[in-house]
């Protein structure tokens, strides 16, 4: 095969410049996708996050004219923090999820992916190219499948037996012929520990999620949190990973194989209350190069409210009384009175009681009526 020496040459650059896995697939059109999106759309079970039609995300020749292959890569991300700081009580922690630590991933991996379009322009004339991670068009699981990255496994999670779960993805549609490599089998069995911990149901069927019921979709709304998955996060302000911790193909996998994407145990695991006060500027300045930042600061404040109630952290009361009588986003008003009267102190009550008076919003009058409720 004319290409089969470059793709060897490809294969050696990309461990040289730390990619820790590398497929090669064709660009023809993802027809079993295709229906599966069609299905999803039609459920109501898609997230509103994708971009492009569906067309666009199943056929490679849409998104780059003259597309005959598609590379893609993974890269391994850690999952456990040294010397993490506790959270305790009267100090309370939040937890971003292992996909948000380090260097936002995107950057990480559309920079491999230039340095290795850069050496195949080198190699070849007349090469095109076109990279994505995760924003782009195509599904890069669906793409990581067909390359042999590994198998789509019943939490809808590429999983690589030699690397788990805990990878990211991308890919580089090209004009160049490489000969495909083989998809993996499917390595699940007869496994559904991922179905069974799924707090929300949101795995409705091995290989079938309903992102609308997916908690690590719904920490990433900005509007009120379901009424019946408040409880369910626990102190995750961003993400939900228990799907993955579940998997045995995860069972102590640690790879630290990218100093970019080693976490800073502060910004992983933020203060709460600190969370709650933070300006705009600041959250730029702090979190801005973590992934976890994309949706602003406004969810992952809301998240910590829900998180100070799940602890029920009455040294968080007065600042959460701050945010019910003051703050100017009806969300964050209606949270913090949910979460003062979950807390359960006689003061707080008599706080949302008085707020109640001056408050002009629906929605908020209705979370403090929530909040009212958990008086005895």
């Amino acid at each position: 095969m004319a290409y089969e020496k470059l793709k060897e040459e490809i294969i050696l650059y990309s461990k040289e410049i730390g990619i820790d896995k590398i497929g090669f697939a064709s660009a023809a059109p993802f027809s079993q996708l295709k229906a599966r999106l069609e299905e999803q759309q039609e459920l109501g079970y898609a997230s509103g996050f994708e971009k492009g039609t569906i067309e666009e995300r199943t056929e490679p020749t849409r998104l780059m004219k003259g597309a005959e292959s598609i590379i893609a890569i993974a890269l391994a991300y850690p999952t456990r923090i040294k010397n993490g700081p506790k959270s305790v009580k009267g100090d309370r922690r939040g937890m971003f999820c292992r996909a948000s630590w380090g260097t936002d991933y995107h950057i990480v991996l559309e920079e491999k992916l230039t340095k290795l379009a850069d050496f195949i322009n080198q190699k070849i004339d007349g090469f095109a190219y076109r990279s994505m991670v995760d924003t782009g068009e195509l599904s890069d699981r669906a793409v990581a499948e067909r390359a042999g990255i590994g198998f789509s496994g019943k939490n809808t999670l590429m999983i690589s037996p030699e690397l788990g779960s805990y990878i990211y993805l991308g890919e580089m549609i090209t004009n160049i012929p490489f000969q495909p490599d083989l998809p993996l089998d499917d390595g699940c069995g007869d496994c559904t520990k991922c179905l069974d911990a799924c707090p929300t149901g949101a795995l409705v069927e091995p290989g079938r999620l309903n992102a609308q019921q997916c908690l690590a979709f719904l920490t990433q709304t900005k509007g009120f949190m379901p009424d019946e998955h408040r409880d369910k996060l626990g102190n995750l302000i961003y993400g939900f990973e228990t799907c993955q911790v579940v998997c045995p193909y995860n069972k102590g996998v640690d790879l630290h194989y990218h100093k970019e994407f080693e976490p800073d145990p502060d910004l992983v695991k933020p203060r709460l209350v600190d969370l709650l006060k933070i300006t705009n500027r600041e959250f730029k300045e702090k979190f801005g190069k973590m992934s976890g930042s994309w949706r602003g600061k406004k969810p992952l404040q809301r998240n910590a409210i829900l998180a100070l109630a799940h602890y029920k952290e009455t040294s968080a009361l007065g600042e959460l009384i701050r945010l019910m009588e003051e703050d100017p986003r009806p969300v964050i008003r209606g949270t913090a009175a949910w979460a003062i009267g979950k807390i359960g102190i006689e003061e707080g009550f008599e706080k949302i009681k008085e707020a109640m008076v001056k408050e002009n919003d629906k929605e908020v009058i209705e979370e403090m009526k929530k909040g009212l409720a958990f008086q005895k």
